[in-house]
C-alpha cells in the first residue's frame, strides 16, 4: 500500500537537508511608517525593518492609492463578481488597461491575476497561434516564462545571457520565413543586470521575429514616465509585447500585457489562463490605476529610489561586504551556501528585527545564493547604517567571506 505521508515528508526533508526549506515570515506593514511592520512569528509581536519588499516606490502605502481602493469598495464592493467574460470587467478594469496601452504607447493592454499569469498564459498562447512557432529564450528568464513556453509544448532555443553573437548566431540557423519569437526581460531581478534591448530589436527586425519584454522589475521604475527600461531607452515602439506587473513597482497585484490591438485580442480569447480566471477585484484595479497614473506625472519616487539604491551599495561597498555590481536597483549580497544563507537571515530577524529572506535555488544557481536587498524611497540613512552594521556583526560570527 503506498505511503503517501512519508513520500510528502521525505520530499520536505530534503528540502531541509540542502538548506532551501522556506519559511514564511508573519508579518503586517504599519501603513506610514514603512518599511517597518509587525512580525507575529514569536510568542509576542515586535518591530522589525523589512529589506525585502518588492513593493519598490512604497506604492503601496501612498495616499492616492489607497483612497482609490476605498472609493472602489464603497462604490462597487468587494469582488469583481466573475471572470472577464461572465460579469468580472468593471469600468476599473477598462481604465486600468486604457491607462496601460498609454504607458507603454501600444494600442491595447490586458489585463491578468499576477505577472506569473501574464507571462504563462501570453508565452503559451503565442505558442499555439502561430504553429511552429520557435520561441527563442534567454538563458536567465523568469520561471513564469519558461513555463509558458513549456506549456506552449512548441520548438524553443535557449540563448546564453545577454550574448547578442549567440542570440545572432541562433537566429541565422531559423528560416526568416518561419515564425519565432525572442522572449528575455530587461531587468533581472536576481543579479541586477540589464539587457540590450534596442540591439536585440535590430536583431528580430533583421531576421523577421517578434520580440517579448517582460519588465516587471522595471516598470513603474524607469523611464519619463514609469514606462520601464525600454521607455528610458527610447525603443518601446519596437518591442512587439511588453509584459509587466502591478505587484512590485505599482504596489498593487495582478500582471499585464501591452501591445497591437490584434495581438492582445487573440491572447484575450484564446489563453485559458484569462479566460477561465475570475478578474482582479474592482479595488485592486482601482488602486493600481491610481499608482500608474501618478507615477506617469511623478518622477520623484524613482529618483530618490535610485539615489537609496546607489547609496546602500556604496555603503556595503565600503564595509567590504560581497555587494555584486550592477546597473540597475538590485542589490544582491553574495553568500554563495544555502544553509549559511539561512543561518544569516535568520539571525538577522532574531538578533536585529531586520527581516530578509534568503535567495536560493531554484531561484539562483546553486552555489549563488545570496540576500537581495530592495532599498526604497522610505529608507532612511539610519535603516541602512543598522543594516550595515548588523551584517558586519554577522559576517564575523559566521565567518563569511568578504568582498575579494
Amino acid at each position: 500500500m503506498a505511503d503517501y505521508n512519508a513520500v510528502l515528508d521525505e520530499a520536505i526533508q530534503s528540502l531541509r537537508t540542502e538548506g532551501r526549506y522556506r519559511v514564511f515570515a508573519d508579518i503586517r506593514r504599519k501603513r506610514g511608517e514603512f518599511p517597518k511592520a509587525t512580525y507575529y512569528g514569536d510568542a509576542e509581536p515586535r518591530d522589525i525593518t523589512v529589506w525585502c519588499s518588492n513593493d519598490y516606490l512604497a506604492m503601496g502605502q501612498h495616499d492616492k492609492v489607497v483612497n482609490a481602493m476605498h472609493e472602489a469598495i464603497d462604490t462597487a464592493g468587494s469582488g469583481s463578481g466573475g471572470t472577464r467574460n461572465i460579469g468580472g470587467t468593471t469600468h476599473y478594469h477598462v481604465q486600468l488597461e486604457q491607462e496601460l496601452a498609454s504607458l507603454h504607447g501600444k494600442e491595447s493592454a490586458l489585463v491578468f491575476t499576477s505577472g506569473y499569469i501574464a507571462n504563462d498564459a501570453t508565452l503559451s498562447t503565442m505558442a499555439k497561434l502561430f504553429p511552429d512557432c520557435i520561441i527563442l529564450s534567454d538563458a536567465k528568464n523568469h520561471a513564469s516564462m519558461i513555463e509558458g513556453i513549456r506549456r506552449g509544448r512548441g520548438p524553443k532555443r535557449i540563448w546564453k545571457h545577454n550574448d547578442l553573437e549567440d542570440l545572432e548566431n541562433q537566429l541565422k540557423e531559423i528560416d526568416i520565413n518561419h515564425p519565432k519569437v525572442i522572449a528575455f526581460e530587461s531587468v533581472y531581478s536576481m543579479d541586477g543586470d540589464i539587457a540590450p534591448i534596442g540591439a536585440i530589436c535590430d536583431l528580430a527586425e533583421k531576421y523577421n521575429a517578434l520580440t517579448y519584454l517582460d519588465e516587471v522589475h522595471a516598470v513603474g521604475l524607469y523611464g519619463e514616465h514609469g514606462g520601464g527600461v525600454s521607455e528610458r531607452d527610447g525603443v518601446a515602439d519596437r518591442v512587439d509585447i511588453i509584459e509587466g506587473t502591478l505587484a512590485k513597482g505599482f504596489g498593487m497585484m495582478g500582471g499585464y500585457i501591452a501591445a497591437s490591438a490584434a495581438m492582445v485580442d487573440a491572447v484575450r480569447s484564446y489563453a485559458p489562463g484569462f479566460i477561465f480566471t475570475t478578474s482582479i477585484a474592482p479595488a485592486i484595479a482601482a488602486g493600481a490605476l491610481a499608482s500608474v497614473r501618478h507615477l506617469k506625472q511623478s518622477g520623484e519616487e524613482r529618483r530618490a529610489h535610485q539615489e537609496r539604491a546607489a547609496t546602500l551599495k556604496a555603503k556595503l561597498r565600503a564595509a567590504n561586504l560581497p555587494v555584486m555590481d550592477s546597473p540597475s536597483h538590485v542589490v544582491p549580497v553574495m553568500i554563495g551556501d544555502p544553509v549559511m544563507c539561512k543561518q544569516l537571515t535568520d539571525a538577522l530577524m532574531d538578533q536585529f528585527d531586520i527581516y530578509v529572506q534568503p535567495i536560493n535555488y531554484p531561484t539562483v544557481d546553486k552555489g549563488t545564493e545570496r540576500i537581495r536587498l530592495t532599498p526604497g524611497p522610505k529608507h532612511e540613512d539610519a535603516h541602512m547604517d543598522a543594516l550595515i552594521e548588523a551584517l558586519d556583526t554577522l559576517w564575523k560570527q559566521l565567518q563569511l567571506q568578504r568582498a575579494a
